[in-house]
């Protein structure tokens, strides 16, 4: 097979031949029909992120593709299926608290590391081999167009975040990092999840507009002074009512004073989800006040990806018609160009912008 290889950190990426893959017991291989680039895949590359990536690596998270090898304890699957594959690879031995790894692209902990040696290469290549718990069938609208279909790398995680927070119909949501790639999405999947309003703050006024003019009047955007106290207040106002559960979503390079802004405007007895970048990269300490918390049981979870449950249930929404991929603008790169989407990718940061890699097209 042929397969993008980061070489190197800021090295640019190189188109090899590689073995193909093959599927031992509890695994699957797939043909990558699309592979979603995400606009920060340049900074992980470059070594900017500080990725615990091991190159050489076939780097990529999640794709869309055709069943082409299974192992021999696959049951329901079959050889042709179309499949969404899952990036976010479990270990086995550890029901409780199982070690994770993004496959071909991050690890968590000595654990994670350990999984990454095994489950190494992800979905910038003609053909990937998978865990078979990380291949999901797909209705066959999905075969029209996989390059949109990818975007699910994006969704699932916004998704999962929603899950976590316990997001219930008719309730008002604030998402921190409102105007971005991942941040709209989650705007898109509360509103199909049943969330009564959501609160949108970001300084990028034109974005704000024109994710007011996408989702109405229930979608409350607040331009962002900087000041926290007049922000919070933006905010609380904005949202017409109590804010049920905050989901903060913002990329490392935001200051951990947005979050803590964002975040103490939930009500008493909300919920806080922590699922962005914030502090990755260093920089201060987030300093939600004990006696807040406290007196005001606020829950305050930490989510990094999501259950395999997500998978089904949004595909479940994309399926039905509840959510849909239409407003998605999506520019399609082959494996051969595979440094121009990364360019692209970078450049097109916004929301619903989508770049992807198409190693196969049959």
């Amino acid at each position: 097979m042929r397969a993008a290889v980061l070489t190197r950190f800021g090295a640019p990426l190189e188109v090899q031949e590689m073995p193909d893959p093959k599927a031992g017991g509890g695994e699957v291989v797939v043909e990558v029909l699309a592979a979603l680039v995400a606009p920060y895949a340049a900074d992980v590359f470059s070594g900017v992120r500080k990725y615990p990536l091991v190159p050489p690596v076939v780097p990529g998270t999640g794709a869309v593709g055709r069943v082409v090898h299974l192992g021999p304890d696959a049951t329901r699957l079959k050889t042709g299926d179309l499949v969404w594959c899952d990036p976010t690879v479990r270990s086995r031995d550890d029901a409780l608290t199982p070690d994770i790894a993004l496959q071909g692209w991050s690890s968590r902990g000595e654990g994670g590391a350990r999984l990454a040696t095994h489950w190494h290469d992800g979905a910038f290549a003609e053909l990937m081999r998978l865990p078979t718990e990380n291949v999901y069938p797909l209705p066959a609208a999905a075969g029209d167009d996989p390059a949109r279909w990818a975007a699910l790398t994006v969704y699932t995680i916004a998704h999962g975040g929603l899950q976590a927070g316990r997001l219930t119909p008719g309730e008002t949501l604030l998402v921190s990092g409102a105007t971005g790639n991942l941040g709209s999405t989650a705007i898109a999947v509360a509103f199909a999840m049943g969330a009564g309003r959501v609160v949108a703050p970001g300084r990028n006024r034109d974005v704000l507009d024109s994710l007011a003019s996408r989702f109405g009047p229930r979608l409350r955007p607040v331009p962002l002074t900087g000041d926290e106290a007049t922000d919070r207040a933006a905010m609380s106002a904005a949202a017409g009512g109590p804010i049920d559960m905050v989901i903060d979503l913002l990329p490392p390079s935001a200051p951990s004073s947005a979050t803590r802004t964002a975040a103490m405007t939930v009500r008493e007895y909300g919920r806080i989800v922590l699922m962005g970048g914030v502090g990755m990269l260093g920089g201060t300490d987030l300093h939600l006040p004990y006696p807040w918390i406290m007196r005001n049981s606020i829950t305050v979870r930490g989510q990094w990806m999501y259950p395999r449950t997500t998978n089904t249930h949004l595909i479940r929404l994309l399926a039905n018609g509840t959510l849909d991929l239409t407003h998605e603008r999506v520019r399609s790169f082959g494996l051969d160009a595979v440094n121009d989407a990364l360019t692209h990718a970078a450049a097109h940061p916004g929301p619903f912008e989508r770049t992807t890699l198409t190693p196969t097209t049959h």
